[in-house]
């Protein structure tokens, strides 16, 4: 069910959005930092155990 707010210009909605955004994105940047941890991660993994396991035996 989708209830309307009571003022109609919307200018309470706005007023909450315009104060989310001010904040930033700082989750945004956090979820993207932690998958560039995720990946460089797994890359040096795979690079120790596949590549370097290979040139050692």
């Amino acid at each position: 069910m989708i209830v309307e707010s009571l003022d109609s210009d919307g200018s309470a909605d706005q007023a909450r959005v315009d104060a989310v955004v001010a904040q930033g994105p700082y989750g945004a940047f956090a979820v993207a930092g932690a998958a560039v941890v995720i990946v460089l991660a797994i890359w040096l993994a795979f690079y120790v155990l596949v590549f370097l396991a290979r040139m050692g035996g």
